[in-house]
Parts: C-alpha cells; structure tokens; sequence
C-alpha cells in the first residue's frame, strides 16, 4: 500500500519507516526539513516537504502520495518555536481533515496511554480531544496508545550511570511498562491492512512495568557502577513549571514538565496484552525485554570503552618509546 507517515525522522517514526518499508510498503514521509529526512531517503522512502501547521501542504502531499494509509508518530520536540496546541492540537485536526478530503482509507494515530485521565495536563489533553475527533471524522482509525519507550531510558539512566553524573529521581516511583520502539512499529505496521483493528483503541504496554529503583539497579548490575541520585519533592517539579509558564518561548517546557508530573504520581501505567497480541496477530514471545535491552547496551558501550582504553595505553607507550632516544645518558 502507498502509506503516508508524518514523524519519520523521529525515535519511534524511523522505525515504523524501516518497518512498513521491508515489508513491502511504498513509503511516503512528511517532514519540514528534508535535510534531516536523508537517511529515510537512503532506505527507500519517498520525502515530501510540508508542516502540520499549513493545511495546504498536507493535502498537496496526500494527493501526490495517493495515499491510502496515514500514520501520525510526529510529536512536538520541547525545544521546537511552535507550541504544542498548534503541532499537537491544530496541526493534527489538519492532518485529519486532509486525510479526509484525499479519501485515506485508514488513519493510525499514537496517543499516550491513560491521556484520558489527565486533562490538566496539555500533552494528555490534546491527545485524548485528537482521539475523540478522529473518531467523529467517519475515518477508518486505529489508535495506539504506548506508554513510554526503552530509548529514553539511555539518557535518563545508563549514560548518567556510565558518566558518574546524578540521576534525578522526581515523586513517587510510578511503574512504567516501556516497549521497545521496532516492537511498537510492528503493531503500526500490522494495522496498516488489518480491518479487525478499524474502530479501536489499543494500550501497548512491554512485558512488565518498572519503577525508577528497579531501572536504576538493574543499570547498576550490568555497568558494575553505582549510581548517584538526587531525589527531589513533586513540589519542586512544580514549581519549575510555574516558573516557565511566564515566558512564551518556555511554554513547550512547561507542558513538558507537566507531563513530567504524570510520571512522578505514583501510578501504573500497564495493560493486559493477550487479546493485542492476537487481534495483530503477533508472538508476545518476540517482544524484547528491557533486560536483554539494556544488556546489549550496556556490553556494547563497555566493549567500547575497554577498546578506547587499550588504544590510549598503546599510544601512551609508544610515546613513551619514541621519545626515549632523546633522554640524557649518564
């Protein structure tokens, strides 16, 4: 099928691109800087330029595509210009809507899981009324819902561990069952010509949930280093984002940070996935653990080091050898 993907370049994106295109499909990406979007196009996709923000480029780019899937993993970067009601809000009404008018035959939409239960959260909010308007466009859709991914953990765990920097542990310790992010483009992709998932909204959640100890101690065994962390009041939190709340350009910020407070609750953020699995029709058994995750990383970024370390001592004795000829003698 000719499926449209808006966020290709991004973390979770890159990999329902690699995905839908070893399976066959014909790739097109929607992206603002086609210069980002190079190795996409190295892989085999099709790049078309536009923003969410011009309804008109949408269009334009659907028609071109002949699209007849549309999947939308694009998301609003805390450093971006534009805020996250017009990326997150007004950008993806447009994407709808043209999705309407160019007769896309299915709409797969990334929400975050439980954005229903937070609406004094804006991130939360705008992705439970971006699901309530998908589902009144008259659109096939499927909605996913993942509640967090391995790939964020590298920065906010294994490198701070690895560097002997503080680890900031915020709030309560809320249980979080991460996915893999190639494991959470297998159910795009699978939906992608799969009419039992039409009408439905689904949570993915990874094969156990974890808490912030739990992720900590398991970084600490496989490094062999022990952590240093730092752990602040909710209330610090914030205070931080009424703070950020005063000036525009800090406003992504703040709705990050609001977000943040979601993850420092205390709650559980899991799901039951027998029924998931089947409906897609996948092997619960090929998920990846975040142990064998953070195994693999971990023996890598060791084995790196180790490296790093023998050239240096190489290069230190051969110094040493070559400037040996020029010592006094006695």
């Amino acid at each position: 099928m000719n499926v449209f993907i808006v966020g290709g370049t991004g973390t979770l994106g890159r990999q329902i691109v690699r995905r839908a295109l070893d399976e066959g499909h014909q790739v097109y990406c929607f992206v603002r800087s086609p210069a980002k979007a190079t190795f996409l196009r190295e892989w085999g996709a099709t790049i078309l330029q536009g923003n969410l923000c011009a309804a008109d480029s949408i269009l334009e780019a659907l028609q071109y595509a002949k699209a007849s899937v549309v999947i939308d993993a694009s998301a609003t970067r805390p450093t971006d210009t534009l805020t996250v009601e017009a990326v997150d809000w007004q950008g993806k009404v447009n994407l709808i809507q043209a999705a309407q008018a160019a007769d896309v035959q299915h709409f797969i939409f990334f929400s975050i899981m439980g954005a229903q239960d937070y609406p004094h959260v804006p991130l939360m909010q705008i992705k439970h009324c971006t699901e309530d308007f998908l589902r009144e466009s008259g659109l096939n859709y499927t909605i996913l819902r993942p509640c967090g991914f391995f790939q964020g953990l590298i920065g906010q765990y294994a490198i701070p561990i690895l560097e002997n920097q503080s680890i900031w542990v915020l709030g309560e310790s809320t249980a979080i069952a991460y996915m893999d992010t190639q494991d959470v483009a297998k159910f795009a992709v699978r939906a992608i010509d799969r009419p039992a998932t039409y009408g439905k909204t689904f949570d993915l959640a990874g094969t156990r949930a974890w808490t912030a100890d739990e992720i900590i101690k398991l970084c600490e065994n496989l490094s062999g280093q022990e952590a240093k962390i730092t752990r602040l009041p909710i209330g610090v939190l914030r205070a931080a984002r009424q703070a950020t709340q005063w000036f525009q350009w800090t406003w992504n910020i703040s709705d990050r940070l609001a977000f943040t407070e979601v993850i420092a609750s205390g709650q559980v953020f899991n799901a039951p996935m027998e029924e998931v699995y089947r409906t897609f029709d996948l092997d619960p058994s090929e998920t990846l653990t975040l142990e064998a995750y953070l195994q693999d990383y971990f023996t890598r970024i060791l084995r790196k080091l180790k490296e790093l370390d023998y050239e240096k001592a190489k290069q230190k004795k051969s110094g040493r050898k070559k400037r040996s000829p020029f010592k006094s003698t006695p």
